[in-house]
């Protein structure tokens, strides 16, 4: 991702952050241990790393919101213990808990932040206009801040952070939440910012977003185990990697190659089973024969170069068994379901747990929910997905009983939506995207209050926190408050709690969102297993990679249904264009340049290189290559590509864009 002549003025530029050996202590914690790094004007340095790391406090350090225990650091020239003023005055700050004022519009939210950061008036209708343009916000600026998603919230606060340039930007976790669409943009701006030599340090659980950035640190207990360009990180891999591409029996392959064959690691990956190992060919041809002898499908098998969550998951899962072995704890052990006792009339075969006919919600003149219809049969798991505000939390609180329609109606577990809201609730699991937990309450007392308010008979209450506690590997954090766990293991308390009175069917509202790469697989390994034993599972995520781990899926935009199906489906059904995979040096640099061809139809950053939409294969790949060569681009590999998610989930929107502003256009 780094040039050489980028690197060469590195050498010679005055970092616009340096950080040495900071070290920030809580009582016994030590959360930051001696981080030193630095950040140059111009650059985007991504510092990844497992939920509890020390990221947000590093980022809160450097802010001067949070002063250090040890060490020091320099932003913009100032020092951050000493000079807070002036560092504030040439820093903007996005961290997770960016003050928002719920009663504000957005538009007013955004004038606010304008005169706290000093932008002049003139230019700033202009830079005003292109934020929301870009957030795909223009239609809410009327709205209040209080009334919009979880996901559009997060949106109007990069747009608040972003509406001045300052010299130096902070950004902790700052796509947490956001949809793809929203994420691709969000980047371009980001690149738009260095161009004006801003130093940009961003805190991500996207390991696709890290490989876009020109070097990255990988963070562990408060310690920087790495520091590198993409290139210098993935070369820390040890072994190769081999990707064995299947769709709905990755999940089968990967727990069947754990058991059966000795390999390093064996993680899901979208569509995609990723075996580290020694030999990969050897593993290729022993892999194929064990997956044909128990009839799963795959479609090839192939050695890949590594990828940034490759080497984040193999170098912290080692460290994660050997600390096991250490200190004896079970905590990342294969989870069973243990004694999951869920009433066995609700889960007989065939029939639906959810069936929706026509159901609208309206607030006001806002149609947040227009007219849906599906069902989902008992046992599966179905994914829910749209862009942020397209209505999917509406749809979920509906089904739940938590929010009256407006017209139509759905059954629940048997019981109507409109009329049974009391019974539904008894027969759901439901997890909000705030988790809804007591953070003042210990891990036991969060699970002995919905245990109450689930009616759970005392004689039965020890039994199930015990599952509850093994099913979700919270051994050892019994009595630790609930506001020092990690996003994590918070995410496991809150499925512990959802499932203590072991509900038939399950509603996960964004259960993974900002959680690390670890703690995601964790969790769908989870509900694989609660599937398995046949409860229902509906649920929204705004990663890709996650649609593809569900049996079918749904997309809505604007309150509307605009496509079903499994995710085999849907990327053969509705893409009808051809995938170029572009990997070169500095993608960002090309993306406009690209996408104005006229044989090509869009062109987006996927992961550190390009994915490159067009209609014609030949054409398309022949006007890419004449950028190319007059670029002098270095190019590491070129060719068509299998549709992933997000790129049929990015052509779907984009079509009922286009349809819509034909036709005047709708929000």
């Amino acid at each position: 991702m780094m040039d050489d002549s980028k690197r060469q003025n590195m050498t010679t530029q005055k970092p616009a952050i340096s950080a040495q050996n900071l070290c920030k202590i809580f009582g016994d914690l030590k959360a930051v241990d001696g981080v030193s790094l630095d950040v140059y004007p111009g650059e985007i340095f991504g510092l990844v790393g497992p939920d509890g790391a020390g990221k947000t406090t590093t980022l809160r350090m450097l802010s001067s919101t949070m002063d250090p225990s040890s060490g020091g650091a320099f932003v913009a020239g100032f020092d951050v213990g000493t000079e807070a003023e002036k560092v504030k005055d040439n820093m903007a700050y996005m961290s997770q808990r960016f003050s928002l004022y719920q009663d504000l519009t957005v538009a007013e939210n955004i004038a606010f932040y304008a005169d706290l950061y000093g932008v002049p008036r003139k230019g700033r209708e202009q830079r005003v206009n292109e934020l929301l343009n870009f957030s795909h916000m223009v239609p809410f600026k009327k709205r209040r801040a209080g009334a919009l998603s979880g996901g559009m919230k997060q949106k109007l606060q990069l747009v608040c952070a972003l509406i001045h340039t300052p010299k130096v930007l902070l950004l902790d976790e700052p796509t947490n939440g956001v949809d793809p669409v929203s994420r691709r943009d969000f980047w371009r701006i980001l690149y738009q910012l260095l161009k004006k030599d801003v130093a940009i340090l961003v805190t991500t659980a996207y390991l696709d977003e890290a490989e876009r950035c020109n070097r990255v640190g990988l963070l562990h207990q408060g310690k920087l185990l790495a520091t590198g360009t993409p290139t210098d990180i993935k070369d820390m891999m040890e072994g190769e990697v081999v990707a064995i591409q299947s769709g709905k029996d990755a999940w089968t392959i990967q727990r069947l190659i754990q058991k059966t064959m000795d390999a390093t690691s064996v993680n899901v990956f979208g569509d995609k089973v990723h075996v580290v190992c020694e030999r990969a060919e050897e593993t290729i041809r022993a892999a194929e024969n064990l997956i044909r002898s128990r009839g799963l499908a795959f479609e090839s098998a192939r050695v890949i170069r590594p990828t940034l969550e490759d080497v984040f998951v193999s170098v912290l899962a080692k460290t994660a068994t050997a600390e096991k072995n250490d200190d004896g704890n079970s905590e990342d052990k294969d989870q069973s379901m243990g004694h999951l006792d869920i009433d066995r009339n609700s889960l007989e075969t065939g029939g639906n747990a959810v069936t929706v006919e026509n159901l609208t919600r309206r607030f006001g003149s806002f149609v947040a929910v227009n007219s849906l219809s599906f069902e989902v049969p008992k046992g599966e798991i179905f994914g829910f997905l749209g862009p942020n505000g397209a209505g999917k939390s509406t749809t979920i609180r509906m089904l739940c009983g938590l929010l009256e329609p407006s017209e139509g109606r759905g059954k629940v577990a048997g019981f109507d939506i409109g009329k049974e809201p009391e019974s539904i609730k008894r027969h759901i699991g439901y997890m909000s995207q705030k988790f809804s937990l007591y953070e003042d309450l210990t891990v036991n007392e969060n699970l002995n209050f919905y245990a109450g308010i689930y009616g759970i008979p005392s004689k039965d209450l020890e039994s199930r926190k015990a599952w509850a506690m093994e099913m979700s590997g919270l051994a050892g954090h019994r009595k630790s408050l609930t506001s020092v766990l990690s996003g994590g293991v918070r995410q496991r308390l809150a499925l512990a709690c959802a499932l203590m009175h072991e509900p038939p069917i399950l509603f996960l509202d964004e259960p993974t969102s900002g959680v690390d790469p670890i703690s995601r697989r964790r969790f769908w390994d989870l509900i694989y297993g609660m599937a398995e034993k046949g409860v229902t599972v509906f649920v929204t995520t705004h990663y890709m990679e996650e649609a593809e781990y569900c049996d079918r899926v749904a997309l809505i935009y604007g309150g509307n249904m605009i496509a079903m199906g499994t995710p085999m489906e849907l990327k053969t059904r509705y893409m009808k264009e051809t995938i170029l995979d572009l990997a070169c040096s500095r993608p960002q640099d090309l993306v406009e340049e690209i996408a104005a061809l006229p044989e090509v139809r869009d062109a987006a950053l996927f992961g550190a290189g390009l994915h490159i939409v067009v209609d014609d294969d030949i054409q398309g790949e022949k006007a890419v290559r004449q950028v190319l060569e007059s670029r002098a681009v270095a190019v590491q590999s070129f060719g068509k590509a299998s549709p992933s998610m997000e790129d049929v989930f990015i052509s779907l929107i984009e079509a009922v864009d286009r349809n819509n502003g034909k036709n005047g256009g709708t929000p």
